[in-house]
């Protein structure tokens, strides 16, 4: 893959629909949390330190996120059993999205060229959309504090 979707979204977007399977094999839609918020948070690998900051900070502060009715999905291309390990592990409450195919990643626009030791390769960016009851994009998080993202979710 060396193309990337050069979708922007915006604040107030109609977050994109999507079909894919969790950790449990389960097929999830967006479409089927209309009526509810969503934290939809990408992340680059499972069992790797910055994401697994993230996901235990969501984790831990996950009464508080529901107390504001969100659902938490985290999506990465990892596949359902890399994410299933990642679940049991570090006892994650959320459904993990398996985009091994990249799809959701490039609808979001979060699949891009990235650095590294001067090599460039394709990854995804760390980015949180919070989606609102009607399916619109209410909010986007592009600098994650992974230590500390569920306290920059609920200042919104």
């Amino acid at each position: 893959m060396n193309s990337i979707s050069q979708t922007k979204l915006k604040i107030g977007d109609k977050a994109p629909d999507f079909t894919a399977k969790d950790q449990d094999g389960k097929q999830i839609t967006l479409s089927a949390y209309k009526g509810k918020k969503v934290i939809l948070y990408f992340y680059p690998k499972d069992q790797t330190p910055g994401c697994t900051q993230e996901a235990c900070n969501l984790r831990d502060n996950i009464g508080a996120l529901s107390d504001e009715g969100y659902e938490v999905l985290g999506v990465s291309t990892d596949d359902e059993v890399s994410h299933k390990e990642f679940q049991q592990k570090y006892s994650l409450p959320f459904s993990l999205v398996a985009d091994t195919d990249k799809s959701i990643n490039e609808k979001y626009g979060v699949w891009v060229e990235k650095e590294r030791d001067g090599k460039k390769y394709w990854g995804t960016a760390r980015v949180t959309f919070l989606i609102d009851e009607n399916g619109n994009i209410s909010n986007i998080i592009d600098k994650v504090d992974t230590k500390e993202h569920a306290s920059q979710i609920l200042k919104f």
